[in-house]
């Protein structure tokens, strides 16, 4: 997957670049930079689509730069200056650019020139009443369905707009309503469809009916610690935390702290949690529970990505997780850190 779409919501939104009336469609694109208070050398860096690391295109010399080239359809771009803070998000497209600021005043980056911008920018404006999804995950829902709305409305208006692509995928990284995601996806024009960001649209809406929210999960059941069969339909009646994990899953135990601080704060409020272990051999998963104090019902079939609840739900990263209703309909999934508290908090408190 092409790293820079998972860096969108590093940038999402910075207000530094402006945009103003566009050029003319032309057969390659020219950059001209005008770039005040730079030394002469200062490098002029596009982000590394798959790095994420600057990689030089040119340099200021006498507060100046140009480059020039050519791209098929308008690409989302990532422009360092200086290779310094603030990365500044843009559209690049075939026409005559003009990126102009301050090396005092870094977050004052004016560019005019791409039509794709424009629409980009139209897009940001219209999204700051509801940053704070993207910049402090505050999911709640007036946030949510601001964004929701704002992303949706862009998308109904420029199904032409490479912008569109862009804005899905960002909408599919917060928003648990993939139906709603696929039907504005299935208005971009083929072309917009195609490229790479739409592609990638297309792959998290797949991946994003795999467990469903809204749908009820399958029974299963498992061994437990004591070699006791134990089945997830025994726990109807309770909010159940279905946690995929393994001792020797790195990030799984990073995590493990959060998911034990949620089971304290409500296990009294009729909510548990189900543990799925991926390991192999049962002692390194016994000491990890006792170490974490994972202290709630565990099963395994200690074998490791074959485990059979795991390719039941089709579980191919850990860790994962899926909360389900007392009616076993799930409610959330993937939730970590602050955003599982948020979410129990919302149904439990």
């Amino acid at each position: 997957m092409n790293k820079l779409f998972f860096l969108l919501l590093l940038f999402p939104f910075a207000a530094i670049s402006q945009s103003k009336a566009s050029q003319a469609k032309q057969d390659g694109y020219e950059i001209t930079g005008t770039m005040t208070g730079y030394e002469d050398g200062a490098a002029v860096s596009f982000l590394n689509n798959e790095t994420g690391q600057p990689e030089q295109i040119t340099t200021i010399q006498k507060g100046k730069f140009i480059i020039k080239g050519n791209v098929k359809n308008p690409e989302f771009k990532v422009l360092v200056i200086g290779n310094q803070p603030p990365a500044i998000p843009f559209f690049l497209e075939n026409s005559l650019i003009a990126v102009s600021g301050n090396h005092d005043n870094p977050g004052q980056i004016t560019i005019t020139g791409s039509k794709s911008h424009d629409q980009y920018m139209q897009y940001v404006i219209g999204l700051q009443p509801y940053i704070k999804v993207l910049t402090e995950n505050a999911r709640d829902k007036e946030n949510m369905e601001g964004f929701e709305k704002v992303a949706g409305d862009f998308v109904k208006k420029n199904p032409s707009s490479f912008v569109s692509s862009l804005v899905l995928i960002q909408l599919s990284q917060v928003s648990d309503k993939i139906l709603n995601t696929e039907s504005l996806f299935k208005l971009l024009t083929p072309d917009v469809q195609n490229t790479p960001m739409g592609q990638y649209v297309n792959h998290q809406i797949q991946e994003g009916k795999i467990n469903m929210i809204g749908s009820v999960i399958p029974d299963f059941s498992q061994e437990d610690t004591n070699g006791h069969s134990l089945s997830i339909a025994s726990m109807r009646g309770k909010y159940v935390l279905i946690d995929f994990w393994a001792s020797w899953c790195g990030p799984c135990r990073q995590e493990n702290p959060n998911v034990v601080a949620a089971f304290n704060k409500y296990q009294s409020k009729n909510f548990t949690i189900l543990g799925v272990s991926l390991d192999q051999t049962k002692q390194p998963w016994l000491t990890a529970i006792k170490k974490d104090g994972l202290n709630w019902p565990q099963v395994s079939d200690l074998k490791g990505w074959q485990n059979a609840v795991a390719a039941q739900f089709r579980i191919t990263s850990i860790p994962q997780n899926l909360l389900i209703d007392p009616q076993g309909k799930i409610i959330g999934k993937n939730l970590r850190g602050e955003q599982l508290n948020q979410k129990l908090s919302e149904i439990l408190d």
